[in-house]
Order: structure tokens, then sequence, then C-alpha cells
């Protein structure tokens, strides 16, 4: 497939009119860090040599820096140990050293050794080590980029994957991660239309079991553990969606506007949600190739997403209801008058725009998998730099690095002045109800 498919995410970056600063309340995964991530993460922040300059500074993060890889060298090695509890471990160290710190480099002469590595975890394991693997796989991909190498890695294992995906006897926790792993390695790697018409087909076979049968308006029950399978499904199929020939996405419109509607009534939340951000991202692609009537039921379908967007069912925990009314209030809103609204996404000295649901899907899915180190990717990855439209990485001096930061003292006054204008506003608001009493 040409490397120009992923403009379509790219396209609808740039403009901004609402600047509302969103801030990931993700779980860090920094405060479990192994001792790899610890050198990682500091090595990766790099500012001490940009901001001192020092000959010995130098010398500090070269030697730092061959630590690091010494350890990355161990914990390639290990992934090949007899213990299970050392493949794990070292499995772990990787994902989290892979998250948080551009490794391209050091990977590109390692990667095929790393690749029979995690073949023989993803052939061999179980659970939780097959789980890894395939979360290392995409971040390795993900390093590797839409390259040739990456394209390697991709085309290796994507058969493995999808055996592992559609086996229903292999563990619910490791069939995730690869429902995952397919989505975004296709997305990122997938060279050609077939490879990504496959992956689609294979998403769509596991999450359509959650879609009622024909005559029954219900969702089919299953364990939570399936229906996050099918939640993970349909999301990496809805990222894939965004890289697909208008020609493939008229196909789908015809065949699954009728049913995902129907996946709203589930009684899981998170499929609930994913079922209508697909049903979002598909209007969203209907409406860009200027498609009439592509579906009649409009008005059904919007009172369907207002009953969600209102929901106040007590039995429902409240922040699930809350995330629930807050996503939903968006679709509906997207879906009555086209209208997206935009959240700006802060890194560095720079921010991103996401102004379309193609775009948050596709933002959603590399936060998913990057954690905590999605703004580090953001700024230094050149993959993400080029879906996102962001142009070359920044190369800072120390000046400006300096400039951006401001002192605790200066940052002390901020807040302080914030405290006081808020108090005041507050104030304000209690005395107009003391009069109205």
């Amino acid at each position: 497939m040409p490397r120009s498919r992923r403009g379509h995410a790219a396209r609808r970056g740039g403009r901004g009119t609402r600047s509302s600063a969103k801030t990931d309340s993700q779980a860090s995964d920094d405060e479990a860090a192994s001792e790899v991530l610890s050198h990682c993460s500091s090595a990766s922040e790099g500012t001490s040599v940009a901001e001192e300059g020092t000959g010995s500074d130098t010398v500090d993060e070269q030697a730092q820096q061959e630590e690091v890889e010494d350890k990355l060298k161990e914990c390639i090695d290990n992934v090949l140990d007899k213990s299970a509890k050392t493949r794990q471990v070292a499995l772990e160290n990787l994902r989290l050293a892979f998250s948080s710190k551009m490794l391209f480099d050091f990977l590109l002469e390692r990667r095929l050794t790393l690749t029979d590595s995690l073949e023989k975890c993803l052939k061999k394991g179980k659970g939780e080590e097959q789980s890894l693997a395939a979360t290392v796989l995409t971040l390795l991909c993900l390093q590797m980029g839409s390259g040739p190498e990456g394209e390697e890695v991709f085309r290796s294992l994507k058969p493995l994957l999808i055996n592992i995906l559609t086996d229903a006897s292999a563990s619910p926790v490791s069939r995730q991660s690869c429902a995952v792993a397919l989505g975004m390695c296709c997305y990122i790697a997938a060279a050609d239309l077939e490879d990504l018409i496959s992956c689609l087909t294979c998403l769509e076979g596991i999450f359509s079991t959650s879609c009622p049968e024909e005559g029954n308006s219900m969702p089919a029950q299953h364990s939570p553990l399936l229906q996050t399978l099918h939640c993970n499904a349909l999301q990496s199929w809805s990222l894939l969606l965004t890289i697909c020939p208008s020609s493939y996405i008229k196909k789908i419109l015809d065949n699954h506007l009728l049913k995902l509607p129907l996946m709203l009534s589930s009684d899981n939340v998170n499929l609930r949600i994913a079922a209508g951000e697909t049903i979002a991202v598909l209007f969203e692609l209907a409406r860009d190739m200027e498609e009439d009537d592509f579906y009649e039921d409009t008005d059904l379908l919007c009172t369907k997403l207002k009953a969600l967007a209102t929901d106040s069912n007590k039995y429902r925990a409240k922040t699930d209801r809350r995330r629930q009314r807050s996503i939903f209030r968006d679709v509906l809103h997207f879906i009555e008058s086209g209208e997206f609204h935009e959240e700006t996404i802060r890194f560095g000295l720079e921010c991103m725009y996401v102004d379309s649901w193609v775009r948050r899907r596709t933002y959603d899915a590399f936060k998913e998998v990057l954690g905590s180190g999605v703004r580090h990717h953001l700024q230094n990855n050149e993959l993400l730099r080029e879906i996102f439209d962001l142009g070359p990485p920044l190369v800072l001096d120390a000046a400006a690095i300096k400039a951006s930061k401001i002192s605790r003292f200066e940052k002390h006054l901020y807040n302080s002045a914030a405290f006081k204008a808020r108090t005041k506003a507050r104030s304000r608001v209690r005395d107009k109800r003391a009069d109205i009493l």
C-alpha cells in the first residue's frame, strides 16, 4: 500500500480555533518502572547537555547511553531464557524502554534477532507472556517506522498474530493484545491493499460476534474478557478504516451502518463507546466522500445517542456514566451538525490540534500503546510526526529550551493569582445564591 495512505489523517491537522488543553489522565507506568526504564527516561530527556553544554556532561551522556544499551542487550537475551518469569520481566522492560525513548539505531541491527525471539514467545508462551510479546512487537514496529524494516517485522509475524487472535482456545488476554498489535502494525507498515483487507476481515470476524444476529435486536451476551477482546478488535478495525480507499469504505457503509447502532445496547460501557466512536468515524468518512443518503435511520440513531448522552442509570458506575455521557454528547453533536469539538494536545514547545474523529481515533490508538511516552514520540518519532503532519523534529538550542521553562517562583506566582481569581469568582456566585434565597 502506498505511503500516502496516512495523509488522510494528516490533512485534518493544522487548523485550530478552540484551545481546550487536553490532559492525559491515563495512569503512568513511570512509578512502577524498572531500572531499565529509569535509565531510558533520564536519557530521553536530554536537556542537561543542551542547557550546560560542557564536555563532562557529554561524556556522562555517552556513558549513560552505553549503560542503557547494555541493559537492553541483556533484556533481549533474556527474552529467550528458560524461565517464563525471566522472559516476562525482560519483555516488560523492553516495553517500558521502547515506549519512553527513540531507539531506531540500536534496534536496526537487532530487529531480526528480536523478531525471532518474539515469535518464539508468541508460539510457546502462555497468557501474559504472549500479551507482552504482542505489545513489544507493536512498539518494535513503531520504532522501525513505515519503511522496509517495519514492513519486514510486520510481514514476518502477521500470520502468527492472526492465528492467536482467531484461536478460541487461546487466552483472552493474549488475544486482546494481538487484536491491538494487528491493527497498529498494519496501520504502520502494511505495504499493499491485500494486507490491509486481510487484517480488516480478521478483526471484523472477531467483533461481529457482539453484533445481534439477524432478527434479534439485542447484542449477544459474552464474558467481560471477550467483550474487551471485541472492543479492541473494533477499535483496531476503525483505525484501519481511516486509511482505506473510498471504494472499500462504500462497502463498509452498506454492510455495517445497520449493525453498529445495535451494539450501542451492549451492557459493556467500553464496547458501547467504541461502537459510538466508530459510527462517528464512518459518518465522517462518508461526508468526506460527499456520499448522499448513506444512512436513512439518522433520527432513530440520534434518539439512541441522546439516551446514552443523558444516561443516569444508578446501576452504572459514576465514572462510566460521566465518560459515556461526555463522549456520546460529542458523537450526537457531530451526527446532527457535522461539527467536531476540537482538542489541543501540547508536547514540549509544540501543540497539535485534534479536529476530527479520524484524527482522534489515530491519536487515541498511539496513546493507548505508548502510554505516558506518547509526548516524547510526538516530539521525536518521525513516523508519528509524518502521520500528524508535524514536520521534522524540532532542533532546539540551549537558549530556546531555557526560555521555554518558567522558574518555580514564577509558577508559584501564577498559581497564587489563579487561586485568588477563582476564589473571587466563586464568592460572587455564592453571594448571588444567598440573595436569591
